[in-house]
């Protein structure tokens, strides 16, 4: 019972390791961060919150546990517990009383998408709620050139450092400025090394609905100083298959990644398809400028209606438009401080995107960051009224 309570504690960040390097023990590892961050939002929301302002304030706690009870077996837990107050809670609470059927903002909140149903809403009033949810919750097994993880986790066959097709499990978006350890899915993943620089993996994501689970395989090799990867499985009522590289063309890094969907079944005697490609170039100049650059290619990208507030990607259809072409650069500007600058045009959409940021190491394990995303588009743009952001944060890691 002790345990259990100092536990929730330690997850909401009401109990803190004195050590900046997080709690280690002989088998026993727990490290993380608290982080405040208070946002203004500028956005034409749909009907009937509309064109306003609001300012968002959320506290973040993030705990990452690693127990390893013998050589061959490690337990991973990691977990976020959130606050989220302000206006847009209030404001969309608010209509939810008014108008039968309305969601209330903690329902946006209170997902989770996995086999098990591990969101935890603890608390909630009209101008706040807290939240929790772990996405890192499976067991380990290490032997010999096998490795078995069975739980939640992070199936990462991504290559490219922007948008990744080959993540077919958990996608990432590009927009989620406040989730840099990316989300994860229920699944049971087999790796077999083969050798130095070849590999064969099996994962399988079942879903409380059988026809939308995910099932594939990996295979993985090095040629001519490629690392080249080969992918075919089943998405979600679909076949998926293609694949990714990873190597330099001179002195760049040069990736890049490919996927091809098919229906299973026909709908009115039609098969729908999608090809996704996308390759990226990347290089550290002397003065230590790091800039990548990116092309993608989504064929059933492009949307009516996006709204900046939480518009759901999918690995079938990662992208707001058909192309894309991103670059973003990073760059030391004080010994303290590192600044950066992601630009991403929609040519097919004719809009454009912007997200400076800048981040101050104010001393040890204590970090604070503004960043803004900004949209520009045309009259008959989809992101003509896509929103902006600016934001701060403060973050402690522990």
């Amino acid at each position: 019972m002790l345990f259990t309570a100092f536990g929730l504690l330690m997850t909401m960040g009401l109990v803190m390791p004195d050590r900046a390097d997080g709690w280690t023990g002989d088998n026993l590892h727990v490290r993380g961060y608290v982080q405040g961050m208070p946002l203004r939002i500028s956005a034409d929301l749909p009907e009937p919150l509309g064109d306003g302002n609001w300012m968002e304030y959320r506290l973040q706690n993030r705990i990452n546990v690693r127990w390893t009870p013998s050589s061959d077996v490690t337990f991973h837990w990691q977990m976020r517990t959130r606050v989220f107050a302000g206006d847009l809670v209030h404001d969309i609470n608010k209509l939810a009383d008014q108008i039968p059927g309305f969601p209330r903002y903690a329902e946006a909140i209170d997902v989770d998408d996995g086999l098990v149903n591990l969101s935890w809403l603890i608390a909630e009033q009209d101008r706040w709620l807290l939240h929790y949810i772990p996405d890192r919750l499976y067991l380990e097994w290490n032997r010999g050139d096998w490795n078995v993880r069975l739980g939640r986790q992070r199936v990462n066959w991504g290559v490219n450092m922007i948008t990744n097709p080959n993540d077919i499990f958990n996608i990432y978006s590009f927009y989620d400025f406040d989730y840099p350890e990316r989300p994860g899915s229920d699944a049971i993943r087999i790796q077999r090394f083969l050798g130095f620089s070849s590999r064969m993996e099996l994962a399988v994501s079942p879903d409380r609905d059988l026809e939308n689970s995910v099932a594939a395989m990996l295979y993985s090799f090095n040629t001519r100083g490629y690392d080249i990867q080969l992918i075919g499985g089943y998405y979600r009522e679909r076949l998926a298959t293609g694949g990714g590289w990873a190597g330099n063309l001179r002195s760049a890094g040069f990736k890049g990644e490919v996927m091809f969907y098919a229906d299973i079944e026909e709908m009115n005697g039609d098969r729908s398809t999608n090809v996704i490609a996308s390759a990226s170039i990347d290089y550290m100049f002397p003065n230590s400028l790091f800039l990548v650059t990116e092309v993608l290619y989504n064929k059933e990208g492009g949307m009516d209606e996006f709204s900046l507030m939480g518009e759901p990607l999918t690995p079938d259809n990662p992208s707001f438009s058909r192309y894309q072409l991103t670059a973003q650069g990073s760059y030391p500007i004080h010994p303290l401080v590192d600044g950066s600058l992601a630009a991403i045009w929609y040519p097919d959409e004719q809009a454009v995107f912007f997200s400076p940021s800048a981040t101050w190491s104010v001393m040890t394990d204590l970090d604070m960051q503004v960043l803004a995303q900004l949209f520009l588009g045309s009259g008959d743009s989809a992101f003509a009224n896509a929103g902006n952001v600016i934001m701060a944060s403060l973050r402690y890691n522990f």
